[in-house]
């Protein structure tokens, strides 16, 4: 099941972070004070609200290809389980800005996200590193 569930988690993580994508359109051109949304673009809220839209669908992705890779490669990597929990984990980080800006959360779920993403990124490189390819010396 490993790296099946990072792919079916990634696209539907994906596909809520684009949805939200429509709410800051929403919020920039069509809300009612879209004045006072615009005229903080690069602070607060609305700068918090486009790192979570990015890192969501960039976190989404992330884990639709080590889900990808991990199917591909599950009989000659190690720690695929371990691999593959560390990104689904990565998934906090976008919900934790998110839990900042909209319940004043402290950034905590954002740390552990960030972290067990860069951890099962470097480890899923390190062990391809490690694997013998068959058409490889």
């Amino acid at each position: 099941m490993s790296g099946k569930k990072n792919m079916a988690i990634g696209f539907m993580t994906m596909g809520a972070f684009m949805a939200y994508g429509f709410l800051l359109i929403y919020l920039r051109d069509f809300a009612p004070d879209k004045i006072d949304w615009v005229s903080t673009y690069s602070v607060g809220k609305h700068f918090e609200s486009r790192l979570a839209h990015v890192h969501g669908n960039l976190f989404a992705f992330l884990n639709i290809l080590i889900g990808y890779l991990l199917l591909q490669y599950k009989n000659k990597l190690r720690r695929v389980k371990t691999i593959s929990w560390l990104a689904l984990a990565g998934l906090l980080m976008p919900i934790g800005i998110l839990s900042e800006v909209y319940f004043g959360l402290p950034p905590v779920l954002v740390l552990i996200g960030a972290i067990a993403m860069t951890t099962s990124v470097i480890w899923l490189g390190i062990s391809f590193l490690n694997i013998k390819l068959q058409n490889e010396d």
